[in-house]
């Protein structure tokens, strides 16, 4: 049972709270995984949360002189999405991260956590191992490097240790003559988890194929790489026969199983497809999927990150949040295993911010925490503490509601309104990115949003609507 929230104020504070707990502390950073992994019952041991997301620094991508890339620990799939760096040199981890979630969801969900998690089907890790990229774990005592590829024992298992924090992940940023891409195959557009996904990264010299590196996920207990394929492929030039074997031989890699999401034989069948395409949108020299402009959910800047000074504690409800909503001062004690969501709803008493999922799906609970756009269900309320949140209710001047919320009423984009604050939500923060956003613009922002009515072509017409007259 939790009883301890620490938030610390740099990387000894961490390292040092991670010691003193033996095994008994987790480490949360985004938390879109691990707040749900709690409330479903995992980790009955873990008695104390120990937030790294306020160090300062940690949140950056450098590259080296020498071309190497480095990702802190604090690094969002947002921020991978927005990256100019990644964008050119790593273009495959950029779509890859923006196929995670929701733009609610990458603005708080990091790749260190999508990596530590470890889970097979998870988007971030099969381009980070084509990319030959190495971990480096630090703990008290010690400082230890270790390649993404050995990482991984097995299905949400890792050599990370209890007292080890990953600060960084480091790997060589792709050449001229190099060509990537990743590619996701899932049963919705947003919001679904990998049935398969692949990386391919290619060297090209003189037409022809001098290096291939093909890595496969959700179709082993960790990522492979479909070795036949690669080997295949060396020295050959990309015509359409050749690509169709080396998609062949990657089915032939995939050792997958069969589950309730698909059975084995189609994993393998779309294994097959996914590098199939992959390879020829590389020849063809499609355009990347990930548009110039992506939707964040950011507003007008960058996330701004609050620093703490010194590390805080808060013991389970006998310490104090104090926190700024809609522009309001509060200071309210609260358990640490309360939401953001529920501390807004019962001890705040706003409760236009609605609870539909629990589990980050319906984008209901969608608030502004220190600038971006968040799902309040996966937020521990102790992150709220030192933080300005804006709600629904904060949209408002007096009597004089938001653009948005009047295009809603006009259009008759309200159904049973359960889903209206959030979709109101994700609008307005769109629209302090964007000014005049498209069609595909609008569908990306709410994405993380969903209506049970199906109402959702008079909600893009809503929102469209303000585009047109702002």
């Amino acid at each position: 049972m939790l009883k301890y929230y620490i938030s610390c104020a740099n990387i000894m504070d961490a390292l040092q709270a991670l010691s003193e707990n033996n095994g008994t502390a987790k480490i949360i950073a985004g938390g879109t995984d691990l707040v749900l992994e709690l409330e479903k019952g995992a980790y009955a041991s873990c008695t104390t949360l120990i937030d790294v997301s306020r160090i300062p620094g940690i949140d950056s991508i450098q590259r080296d002189t020498d071309g190497t890339i480095h990702i802190g620990p604090m690094v969002t799939h947002n921020h991978i999405v927005g990256s100019e760096i990644l964008h050119r040199y790593a273009p495959s981890l950029v779509q890859a991260s923006y196929g995670v979630g929701s733009p609610q969801i990458r603005n708080r969900g990091t790749v260190v956590g999508n990596l530590v998690t470890a889970s097979p089907a998870n988007d971030t890790i099969s381009p980070l191992m084509a990319l030959d990229a190495v971990l480096t774990l630090q703990s008290l005592n010690e400082i230890r490097q270790v390649k993404l590829s050995d990482f991984y024992t097995g299905v949400r298992k890792t050599v990370l240790r209890p007292n080890e924090l990953v600060i960084d992940i480091a790997f060589k940023g792709i050449e001229e003559n190099q060509k990537s891409i990743y590619k996701k195959y899932a049963l919705r557009k947003a919001q679904a988890i990998s049935l398969v996904n692949a990386s391919i990264l290619l060297t090209i010299e003189h037409d022809k194929v001098i290096d291939a590196k093909i890595t496969l996920g959700a179709v082993a207990p960790v990522i492979i790489h479909a070795t036949k394929a690669e080997v295949f492929l060396q020295n050959k030039e990309l015509t359409s026969e050749i690509i169709s074997h080396a998609a062949e031989l990657a089915g032939e890699d995939a050792s997958p199983i069969s589950d309730i999401r698909s059975s084995a034989d189609y994993r393998k069948k779309i294994t097959s497809i996914l590098v199939k395409r992959g390879l020829t949108e590389i020849i063809k020299g499609a355009p990347s999927s990930v548009p110039d402009q992506p939707v964040l959910l950011w507003g007008k800047n960058s996330p701004n990150q609050v620093k703490l000074s010194q590390k805080q504690q808060i013991v389970g409800s006998e310490s104090l949040i104090k926190t700024t909503i809609n522009g309001k001062k509060y200071s309210l004690s609260a358990p640490t295993n309360k939401s953001l969501l529920h501390f807004i709803r019962d001890d705040i008493g706003l409760t236009g911010t609605k609870e539909g999922c629990a589990e980050g799906e319906c984008g209901a609970c969608t608030v502004f925490m220190d600038g971006v756009a968040v799902m309040s269900c996966l937020v521990p309320a102790a992150r709220a503490d030192g933080s300005e949140i804006i709600t629904v209710e904060g949209l408002s001047d007096g009597d004089k509601l938001h653009p948005v919320q009047s295009a809603f009423i006009k259009e008759g984009a309200v159904q049973c309104g359960y889903c209206t604050p959030g979709f109101v939500m994700s609008a307005v923060k769109l629209f302090e990115e964007i000014a005049n956003p498209d069609v595909d613009e609008i569908k990306m922002a709410i994405t993380g949003n969903l209506c049970r009515c199906t109402g959702y072509y008079k909600i893009v017409k809503a929102i469209e609507s303000v585009a047109l007259t702002e």
